[in-house]
């Protein structure tokens, strides 16, 4: 729970917004951006962030935006889990969306809050990661656009949304969550594959302290002149580093799993 000194602000507008955090930050009243607040409140009960101001961003317009047109999806960082599952309009986001947490919790947690958390899983980043999305992002020196893979916020900037080339869509996909025993909580790895123009893409949370797609070891799994099972462990030789090694599991059983994951998307999607 937040403590009860804590300003809240309801800006209309993208710049109010970010006009309203520099004067707050200014005011050394440690200023937060706030959409579902799930996180913000988790963190506050074990003390690790109170924040004096919180920003609700969910008033803004292009925050909420939820648009799809002939050639791209546009989704505001504000939107809901639990609206982009409804709506489905990209299978494979409501596939990962759909095992995080709870639906009472997804009703709360944002697509932008789920992207930028301090949590490192983040599982709602690996579909767009796979299709090369964009993010727009807003600071003080106004907005720009940048790929989503070098999406790392600094104090003040805002993620505003998130635009997929609208081919991605409907690509075939798997996906898996794995955890070590319970059906809610936290994952141990989970992975997201797309057979984009016959070439396998592959994403994974909770192997690493960070979401990544990695092109090295694509390229090892889309070698078709090899085994599937040579591919897949040469392309195990290609994980960033370092490997998590924590309670839900060892690094070998990550790696454990992550090779029955390659496995399971090859045989799943070649050929899709």
């Amino acid at each position: 729970m937040l403590p009860a000194y804590v300003e809240y602000y309801r800006p209309g507008q993208l710049r109010e917004a970010i006009e309203l955090f520099q004067r707050l930050k200014q005011e050394n009243k440690a200023p937060i951006y706030w959409s579902g607040g799930t996180e913000i409140l988790t963190l506050g009960r074990l003390n690790i962030d109170t924040p004096r101001s919180v920003i609700d961003i969910k008033g803004i317009p292009e925050m909420m935006v939820l648009e799809e047109t002939a050639a791209f999806f546009t989704i505001g960082s504000a939107v809901p889990l639990t609206t982009l599952e409804e709506e489905n309009r990209f299978p494979l986001l409501t596939a990962i969306s759909n095992g995080i947490a709870d639906r009472t919790a997804r009703n709360k947690i944002t697509i932008g809050g789920n992207i930028c958390g301090k949590i490192f899983y983040r599982e709602a980043v690996l579909p767009f990661l796979l299709a090369d999305s964009r993010v727009l992002i807003a600071d003080p020196q106004g907005s720009k656009e940048i790929p989503i893979n070098e999406l790392i916020l600094k104090e003040g900037q805002l993620l505003v949304s998130i635009q997929t080339d609208a081919t991605f869509l409907q690509l075939p996909f798997a996906a898996q969550k794995v955890r070590m025993q319970w059906e809610t909580g936290y994952p141990l790895i989970t992975g997201a594959a797309v057979n984009a123009s016959g070439k396998i893409r592959t994403a994974f949370s909770g192997l690493c302290p960070f979401p990544f797609r990695s092109s090295a070891m694509e390229e090892e799994l889309n070698r078709p002149e090899v085994s599937i099972e040579n591919r897949v462990e040469q392309a195990l030789k290609q994980v960033p580093e370092p490997i998590l090694e924590d309670i839900e599991g060892s690094k070998e059983y990550r790696l454990f799993v992550l090779r029955n994951l390659l496995m399971d998307f090859l045989l799943e999607l070649e050929g899709a």
